[in-house]
Order: structure tokens, then C-alpha cells, then sequence
């Protein structure tokens, strides 16, 4: 058996390994935002992440099914532009 001391050392090097890839990865520091109406055509949503958007998930979608897809923001730290083919109140995940 491990003394006491070096298996607290074992465990805290064995935790990190773990733990850091998950904690580095951008999709855990992410923003639920709730609620986003959408209208036909582009819109701008202000993302609230304050760094450079990595990526989203819809979650949900009410009122009508959209096809919906980005586009190239000129302030990507700040906002993010979603195209809709028909208007519709959504959620998304952003990271």
C-alpha cells in the first residue's frame, strides 16, 4: 500500500489528466441562449461570449421549422449571424 502523502500526489497528477482536456474544451465554456427570434434572412445576435465564437447548437426551435445557417460576422468576438428561411423563435448553445 502507497503511503498516505504519495497517493494524494498519484491522485491529484491522475485527476488532472482527466480533467484538463475536458475543462480546455471550448463547447464546456459555452452561453444558453434562450428565446432568439428570428426573422426571414439575416440576423445578428450578440453572442455575449466576449472571445471569438468557436461554434453553436440549436436546441430548440418553436413556432415554425427554419433552415438555418451562419454566416460571416466582421465582429465574431461579438455577435454571430444566423440566416433563417422562415421566421422562428430559437434557442442555441454557443461556445
Amino acid at each position: 500500500m502507497l503511503p498516505q502523502r504519495l497517493s494524494w500526489d498519484l491522485a491529484q497528477t491522475q485527476w488532472a489528466q482527466q480533467l484538463n482536456p475536458v475543462i480546455a474544451n471550448p463547447i464546456t465554456n459555452g452561453i444558453m441562449l434562450k428565446n432568439v427570434s428570428l426573422v426571414i434572412g439575416d440576423n445578428t445576435i450578440n453572442h455575449r461570449l466576449q472571445r471569438n465564437l468557436q461554434g453553436y447548437i440549436i436546441t430548440g426551435m418553436r413556432d415554425a421549422y427554419s433552415q438555418i445557417y451562419n454566416k460571416t460576422s466582421q465582429t465574431p468576438i461579438l455577435t454571430l449571424i444566423l440566416n433563417s428561411s422562415a421566421a422562428t423563435t430559437v434557442d442555441i448553445y454557443v461556445y
